[in-house]
Order: structure tokens, then sequence, then C-alpha cells
């Protein structure tokens, strides 16, 4: 094990690591973050609109719209992503004027990652109590204030964990990006180290991809469990069911 980090090549390596690493990995966040809070932005009023405006929903609006709607949906949520970003070059020029780099991949990312999100909503969305929405609406409630302070709120954890699995899958979009130049752990991975065979950052880019992986998707499930309603309400039962029994002579049991 010593011989092995004492050689040279490997010692270059490491060094490399250690000095390009935590910029890889502040592009890579930016990337991230970036692109999540557009494909938001773009796929939370899209996902809205296929359960408000479907044939059953609170507001239906005319099905060729919403046909239209989910054919764009599914097209590019069946696209490959490298195929995507081939794409979407000519559109990532006119918005951002580079097709590379950071900057350059954040429409590609954008692009891949709202129908995704949308989806994700829709069905977060779907999993809600309709008896609460009709007692909603019978209250009087248009359909903006049922949307804004009894669908989203309602479906806040699942949102969340559906906020996760989009965190987590436009980072390893973005990772797949440094096949086009994008920056981050991705080219790092791709361009420098599976180019030029330098395996140790290759194996040390990964290994700190999955960290962050890890990372985000434990924050992200235990965030969600603390916002859900039902499991904190369980647990307020079950401890005031414990206190109950522990006020009870063990002779009256």
């Amino acid at each position: 094990m010593l011989e092995f980090f004492s050689d040279p090549k490997v010692a270059e390596q490491i060094g490399y690591l250690v000095k390009h690493v935590p910029f890889a990995v502040w592009e890579t966040l930016y990337t991230t973050v970036v692109a999540s809070v557009f494909a938001y932005l773009i796929g939370l009023p899209l996902g809205v609109l296929l359960v408000v405006g479907a044939r059953d929903g609170m507001r239906p609006l005319p099905p060729p719209l919403m046909q239209a709607v989910n054919t764009v949906i599914n097209l590019l949520r069946s696209m490959p992503f490298l195929i995507l970003m081939v794409l979407v070059m000519p559109l990532s020029r006119v918005i951002v004027g580079t097709t590379i780099g950071t900057v350059g991949i954040l429409v590609p990312l954008t692009a891949a990652s709202f129908p995704f999100v949308a989806r994700l909503v829709e069905g977060s969305l779907r999993e809600m109590d309709r008896g609460v929405l009709e007692a909603a609406q019978a209250m009087g409630c248009s359909t903006l204030q049922v949307v804004w302070k009894v669908l989203l709120p309602e479906s806040l954890p699942s949102l969340l964990s559906g906020f996760t699995t989009a965190f987590v899958t436009i980072l390893g979009y973005g990772a797949m990006s440094g096949f086009i130049g994008g920056g981050g752990l991705g080219s790092m991975s791709l361009q420098y180290a599976w180019n030029n065979r330098k395996m140790v950052v290759l194996y040390g880019a990964v290994i700190v991809l999955v960290i962050l992986v890890q990372i985000f998707q434990s924050a992200g499930s235990h965030l969600a469990v603390r916002m859900d309603r039902r499991v904190t309400n369980r647990r307020g039962a079950c401890k005031k069911q414990g206190e109950r029994e522990k006020e009870i002579p063990p002779g009256d049991l």
C-alpha cells in the first residue's frame, strides 16, 4: 500500500485531486442548484396544470391542449440526455452565448429536467385525498386558493421527496455533461481522467460524486419525513400512549 502511494504517477494524481476537487465540487453544485431552480420554475406549474386541468381535475382544460402538453413532456422525457444535450446546443448558444462549461450546460440540464420534475409533481399531487379538495371547493375557495393553500401545502412531504429525487438526478445529468465539455466532477472524470488514463483521478472524482449523492439523498429524505404530519402525529400518539401506560400502576394492568 505504501509503495502504491509512493509511486510518482499516483502521487501526482492525488495532488491533482487535492488541488482541483474543491473547485470541481463547487461547479457541480452550482450547475445542479441553478438547473434545479429553473427546472422547478417550469416543471412545478406544469405539474399543477396536469392535475388541475385534467378531465377529472378541478378546472378541466380543452383535451387538445392537455394532449399537447403531455406529448411534449413525454417526448422530452423519452429522449436520452446525451442526445438532448446535442440537440439543445444551438439554444444554449442563443440564450447564454456558449455551449460548454458550467454556464453552457445549464440550458440542456433544465430542458432535460423540467419534464421529469413535472411528472414528479403530478404524481405527488395526485396522491392527495380528493375529499380535502372537495371540502375546500365546497367552502367557496377559488381554484388558485385551493392550489396555493390546500393542494401544495398538503402535498409538501411528497413534493420534498420528489425534489430530492430530481436534485440527485440532475446531479447525475451534470456529471454526464462532461462528454460535451461541461464543468465540474463530470469534466474531471471524463475529459481529464478518462482521456488521459488517470485512473486515480477518475475513481477519486466518482467517490466524491457518490458522497454528494448520499448527503443530499439522506438530507432530503430526513426533511421529507420531518415535514410529514402523518408520521409526526403517529409518533405523538405513540408517545402519549407510552406515557399513559407508565402512569398506570402495574397491578392495574
